[in-house]
């Protein structure tokens, strides 16, 4: 009985502590309560027990005290626990409230955003509703109010300034009224479409159902934690289900004809007449680009002969190729994690010579597919960046040279990194200089498709030297891809501006996948931040890393807008495809943000929920970022 009572006693004094430290008000808690009471029967015991009296009293306050020390630990565990799954469900709740109110204003003003003019275009309330709209701050102000001074735990909103709480308010007031205004005006719209239908063919295309059902059944799928995990391979399913989709697209075009093909209907108000005599100085949108491209001549795909119209019908199983390669290079997620793959072949020391082969003949098609388009410089800049990459790999040890044995002369490559910033920077400010000569000369086309290019040269690079060494056939693997589906899927197919945005995006998540990535913090490649640093800098060391982790995203991103430029007869095809690029984006994050806030007492909210929804975060920043460019190129379009 003394070893049983002693045992518990230092059981109940730990969750005491931990109590202390965790709940202010620990006093009142029932547990702590309990704790006190026990010690002092306990107190009592052991003196009965040093008086040496063996009664039947003592063993009956013993059985009494381990009775009371036992409830003293459930009522302590359970305090803890409810002090643990605290959430502040205010702060969630707004927060959840401004997502679905940007995702609604994004989907309601999806028609008048797609239409000619590729303009997000909110139409003014009526007075009466404009009354309402400035009453409605006050009152959610009045409701803030109500809620901070009977909230008896800690709230974020509740600790913020009054003036920024206030900027809150006003904020998804704001939103509210724009969503119910376009609303509105959709309905109004729908009215006088009624009376004058678009005359559309019936076939819907195949691919727009697959990224329909496709975007559904991912965002769905973020409901379930298993899903979560093996996220890696709901992406290559897709991106697997696309390539069919675009090779069933490829043949039927080819064997059958045009006349087969789905014929993609014009927006509200425009016709195939009025889409071909389109005047110069106007803006037609993305379908009218495809429309005018196709009425001024032949289709593409009928008039292939000889090797180029074997690549168009052999390019969909070229790419299921790559990416059943580059599936083998890197197992993620968790049931197959623990899996031996090629990564960790190349990456032993026994297999060093092999490794240092992969990454030069990597380097290489790196080297030929990007220096195509890009000036004298940049090429010249390329070739020597590239070759300082594989040397900062031997100076660290991962690659060897052709006339060593191994490389014991092991240093932290600084001076080679530094090597190649100094090219990256080259490449990136002569892009630069190209984008801002293409404001002065509005005439010269090629100077600006150039200037992007080499933009997307100099991001190409970097990523070379983040990536590691057996990760470098990833990079190679993804140019190879976007040349492909450049020159053999998206021109001869001739897809609108939506469906090129959906592909580089899903591409761009399944080579998020193919570098090693997980929805785990550990898959992290924390090294990336330190390459070319001699010490800990926090920015620098910050940025290196996300660019290192969303390399595959920000790569198809930035493609996207290099092919979009250089192909689209017009500027709105930008502004069209940032739209889609937004919206695809917040439909998983807002519908995840759902799911936390309503599973935030799952077993596995930390350790799985909790990661991906800061990869979320993180991924919308970075979209959030690509935007903005994709507004700053349409912005010049606009202007030239």
């Amino acid at each position: 009985m003394r070893e049983q009572l002693r045992f518990l006693h230092l059981n109940t004094v730990q969750l005491s502590k931990l109590l202390q430290e965790n709940v202010p008000s620990y006093k009142k808690e029932p547990g702590f309560e309990q704790f006190k009471v026990s010690e002092r029967l306990h107190g009592n015991w052991v003196r009965l027990y040093l008086e040496e009296n063996s009664s039947e009293v003592l063993s009956n306050l013993g059985s009494k005290v381990r009775r009371q020390y036992l409830d003293a630990l459930r009522a302590l565990s359970l305090s803890l626990s409810r002090q643990a799954a605290q959430y502040d469900v205010y702060s969630m709740a707004v927060g959840t409230v401004l997502v679905l109110e940007v995702l609604a204003l994004l989907l309601v003003s999806g028609p008048r955003a797609l239409s000619g003019k590729a303009e997000l275009d909110v139409p003014l309330p009526s007075p009466a509703f404009s009354l309402l709209c400035y009453l409605l701050p006050l009152g959610l102000a009045a409701l803030h109010v109500t809620v901070c001074t009977s909230a008896g735990g800690t709230c974020y909103l509740c600790s913020l300034p009054w003036l920024t709480a206030g900027g809150v308010m006003v904020l998804v007031s704001t939103l509210l009224c724009a969503v119910l205004s376009a609303l509105t005006g959709m309905f109004a719209g729908g009215k006088r479409l009624s009376k004058n239908p678009p005359q559309c063919n019936s076939r819907s295309s195949e691919l727009d159902l697959l990224i329909l059902l496709g975007t559904v059944g991912h965002t769905l799928s973020l409901g379930a934690s298993s899903f979560i995990e093996e996220e890696p391979q709901t992406w290559y399913f897709l991106v697997n289900t696309l390539c069919l989709a675009l090779c069933h697209e490829i043949y039927r075009n080819c064997f059958l004809g045009d006349d087969c093909a789905p014929q993609r209907c014009p927006h509200a108000g425009e016709d195939f007449d009025g889409v071909a005599a389109a005047p110069q100085g106007k803006s037609p949108g993305p379908d009218v680009w495809e429309l005018d491209r196709a009425s001024r001549r032949p289709s593409p795909l009928g008039a292939l002969r000889g090797p180029d119209r074997w690549m168009v019908l052999a390019s969909p199983w070229l790419i299921l190729t790559c990416c059943r390669l580059l599936r083998s290079l890197n197992q993620t997620g968790v049931q197959w994690a623990h899996r031996p793959d090629l990564g960790h072949w190349l990456t032993s020391p026994d297999h060093k010579v092999e490794l240092s082969v992969l990454a030069a003949v990597s380097l290489i098609m790196i080297f030929v597919l990007v220096q195509k388009r890009c000036s004298l410089a940049s090429k010249v800049a390329m070739a020597f960046g590239l070759l300082g990459i594989y040397c900062y790999r031997v100076a660290i040890g991962n690659l060897l040279f052709p006339w060593q044995q191994n490389n014991k002369d092991i240093s932290k490559g600084i001076t080679e990194a530094r090597f190649v910033y100094v090219f990256v920077l080259g490449i990136l400010f002569t892009g630069t200089k190209g984008l801002l000569k293409s404001q002065i000369t509005a005439d010269d086309f090629t100077v600006k498709t150039v200037g992007l290019w080499e933009i997307y040269s100099g991001l190409v690079l970097l990523a070379a030297l983040l990536l590691r060494p057996h990760n470098l056939p990833v990079l190679a693997l993804s140019l190879v891809i976007q040349t492909i589906m450049t020159q053999f899927v998206w021109r001869p197919l001739r897809h609108n501006a939506a469906e090129v945005t959906v592909m580089h995006y899903w591409f761009g998540q399944a080579f998020f996948y193919f570098q090693g990535n997980s929805n785990s913090i550990a898959t992290v490649d924390i090294s990336a931040g330190f390459v070319g640093l001699d010490a800990y800098v926090e920015i620098p060391a910050m940025l290196l890393t996300t660019f290192a982790t969303y390399t595959g995203p920000v790569l198809w991103a930035s493609h996207l807008v290099n092919f979009l430029t250089s192909e689209a007869s017009s500027g709105s095809a930008l502004s069209h495809a940032c739209f889609c690029y937004a919206l695809i984006c917040s439909v998983p994050v807002s519908a995840y943000i759902i799911f936390v806030t309503s599973l935030r007492y799952h077993l596995f909210i930390w350790s799985v929920f909790s990661p991906k929804l800061l990869y979320e975060g993180m991924h919308l920043l970075i979209t959030a970022a690509v935007c903005v460019f994709f507004t700053a190129m349409d912005q010049t379009n606009t202007k030239s």
